[in-house]
């Protein structure tokens, strides 16, 4: 990522994006998920909003995944209704989040209302839970994404909003898929070209406006201001965890897999009744962060192809979860085999210069938009493996492999996002679960 150079700081930059948010939206909304980011945008919004005034309503929402730290629990408590002029919503919601640690289930439900009793904790005092909502867009063990994403609508809506602006605490420092949130280069759906927003329906936006922050930054920031923040990352700094690596988020999302070994070390209470709440959790906690789960560089067992390890893999898993994989693999196999797909030009040329048999299609068709030159190749063979710093977008059987390592069922490290068989049989879940409740 290249830099840019600039006489103003990230404060200051960030103070003129507030001041742009609230000229030309009156309904501000701070998405709150307890974390240094996020935490550190309230803050900073505060500080803008006890100066300025802005006629504008501000509504925070906390998403409750369940089990958290206790320290992150004591932070949300401190957080929701700190100031009394802002609008609180503390969700304790029964909806589908994402799971990286079991082969037996690609999300887990926190707050499910069959599972009370072994949820790691009691509902919090004052939370809008199942029993208590009035959300007419809620259905259970929806998609926590797609419950973000309406419950926006539906404080736009209740508010009697012209505009809302949806502050997400993301900085594209993080990953180049929050980089990307960000530079997405023809600003089609900026709100008057603001790269770091993006439209989520008409009139509301979300919006990033601590994008260009370093994590050293958010630090300096907390110190010369003296912010209140979650103490658990104290304890992330006393375990040896460097900066970049401190997460606060849902305990069995698979990108917080390698760190779930430190609920065992910072509260081993709370990691009591982790264990017994997903499948694999424990597993998860050992391994996560090891080839045993695809991260590394995991070896080839003896006398196996990468192509008869996916196999053997795939024997060992229940019946209705290979079938997920089988499914995606068979896609990815005829795509590549006979359809083709699209790689950048410097990696085509080094597949051929390394002998593999493909043909060049010419470039792609379409208005898709790629981000330097791209060509349209078709294998002969599906790869059983790829020597090169470009592996993960190179189709091949190891590919597959540490898919199914790391539990990825939606196969995302391939490329893969939801068909829509599986949006249909969410939307059934759904309706099974509206009718039983």
């Amino acid at each position: 990522m290249g830099k840019v150079f600039c006489e103003q700081n990230v404060l200051d930059a960030f103070m003129d994006r507030m001041e742009f948010i609230f000229a030309n939206f009156n309904h501000v909304v701070v998405a709150f998920s307890g974390g240094k980011d996020s935490g550190l945008m309230l803050e900073l919004l505060n500080l803008y909003y006890t100066k300025h005034r802005p006629s504008a309503q501000v509504s925070v929402y906390h998403i409750d995944y369940e089990g958290n730290y206790q320290h992150t629990i004591d932070y949300v408590s401190r957080c929701m209704g700190r100031y009394d002029y802002f609008q609180y919503y503390h969700l304790c919601m029964p909806v589908s989040a994402s799971c990286g640690v079991s082969m037996y289930q690609a999300t887990w439900m926190p707050w499910n209302p069959e599972e009370r009793d072994i949820w790691v904790k009691e509902m919090p005092p004052g939370a809008i839970s199942i029993e208590t909502h009035d959300f007419d867009f809620f259905e259970i063990g929806m998609s926590d994404y797609i419950f973000q994403t309406r419950f926006g609508k539906w404080l736009h809506e209740k508010s009697c909003a012209l505009r809302t602006a949806v502050l997400v605490g993301i900085r594209a420092q993080e990953s180049l898929n929050r980089y990307h949130a960000v530079a997405r280069g023809d600003g089609s759906s900026a709100f008057e070209g603001a790269n770091y927003s993006t439209e989520i329906f008409p009139d509301i936006y979300n919006f990033y406006p601590l994008y260009d922050w370093s994590v050293e930054d958010v630090w300096i920031a907390n110190g010369k201001y003296g912010f209140d923040y979650n103490k658990l990352y104290d304890l992330f700094y006393l375990a040896g965890v460097p900066l970049a690596e401190m997460r606060v988020a849902n305990p069995f999302h698979i990108c917080g897999v390698d760190s779930l070994k430190l609920y065992r070390a910072l509260e081993p209470n709370t990691w009591g009744r982790l264990i017994g709440r997903v499948n694999g959790a424990n597993f998860g906690a050992l391994y996560g962060g090891t080839k045993a789960m695809g991260y590394k560089d995991i070896s080839l067992p003896k006398g196996h192809t990468w192509k008869s390890y996916t196999e053997f893999l795939l024997d060992t898993l229940p019946e209705h979860t290979a079938g997920i994989y089988r499914r995606k693999f068979e896609t990815s196999l005829n795509y590549w085999l006979e359809k083709g797909g699209a790689l950048p030009v410097k990696v085509v040329d080094e597949l051929e210069l390394a002998g593999v048999r493909l043909e060049r299609l010419g470039k792609p068709r379409g208005n898709r938009k790629y981000a330097g030159e791209y060509e349209m190749v078709r294998f002969f063979e599906y790869p059983d493996r790829i020597y090169s710093k470009d592996f993960r977008i190179i189709p091949s059987y190891k590919r597959m492999c540490v898919t199914i390592l790391k539990n990825d069922t939606s196969c995302k490290y391939m490329g893969f996002g939801q068909t829509k068989d599986e949006l249909q049989k969410q939307r059934s879940a759904m309706e099974e679960w509206e009718n039983i409740m």
